[in-house]
């Protein structure tokens, strides 16, 4: 009877234990929101291809200057890292830091991409920016036509003038704080990728414009309308077609 006893014993013990072994269920990974837009646009420089060249391989010389109130400091060689500004939304922000380097032209085509960031981890977001530049020749008769540039001032340009046009690509890959991820996806997705435009819409059309007045001044040219800098989104088919 004893032995019976310890027996049934032994096998509720057990069965009791069994029954408080719970499944390790592993915790949840954050979710990842990837916001993306692309951009193209142009500027008129009022002068041949090869000054315009000249200038803008001296990056070392505008760069700084022509990207403030961002705050940029020199990163190597052809390289800039970049504090753009304080952007959110739903009570969260973030101050993006960024590092780009702005490579030597390949037959008057420039790149420009994000690279590390020395020293610097970045919390909760990860960019990535490519951006292609290229340099057209045209008369000055071409621009007169489009009324990019008015009559009285064709007499101080030179017979060829140049147009610089690109291409960019910003995204944004970002992880936010749980009081975020409550509301709908759709909801942040959708809203994050209208603030990424916005932020593209203050800041390129400032250094178009810084850029365009620093050179022109430069030499003592005049400076180009307003209808001589554009920028407008377009959708990721255009962009690899541009």
């Amino acid at each position: 009877m004893q032995f019976n006893f310890m027996n049934h014993y032994q096998l509720s013990q057990s069965e009791l234990s069994d029954e408080k072994i719970l499944p390790v269920i592993p915790p949840k990974e954050p979710k990842l929101f990837l916001f993306e837009t692309y951009f193209a646009g142009c500027m008129d420089m009022y002068s041949d291809a090869d000054t315009v060249a000249d200038y803008l391989d001296d990056h070392e010389d505008w760069f700084c200057r022509c990207a403030q109130p961002m705050k940029v400091e020199p990163l190597g060689d052809n390289g800039y890292s970049l504090t753009v500004s304080n952007f959110g939304s739903f009570g969260y922000e973030v101050e993006p830091k960024i590092a780009v380097v702005l490579n030597p032209p390949v037959d008057r085509v420039y790149t420009m991409h994000t690279i590390p960031l020395p020293n610097y981890e970045s919390v909760g977001y990860e960019v990535n920016y490519q951006a292609v530049m290229e340099l057209k020749e045209v008369f000055q008769e071409v621009l007169v036509g489009s009324s990019s540039v008015s009559q009285p001032i064709t007499s101080c340009l030179p017979p060829k003038i140049t147009q610089v046009t690109w291409k960019l690509n910003l995204a944004v890959k970002v992880v936010f704080p749980k009081f975020i991820n409550k509301l709908p996806s759709s909801l942040i997705q959708g809203t994050g990728d209208r603030l990424l435009g916005q932020i593209v819409r203050q800041i390129s059309p400032r250094l178009t414009y810084k850029v365009q007045q620093d050179f022109h001044n430069r030499l003592s040219l005049p400076l180009p309308p307003k209808s001589g800098r554009k920028l407008e989104k377009v959708n990721k088919s255009e962009f690899s077609a541009a």
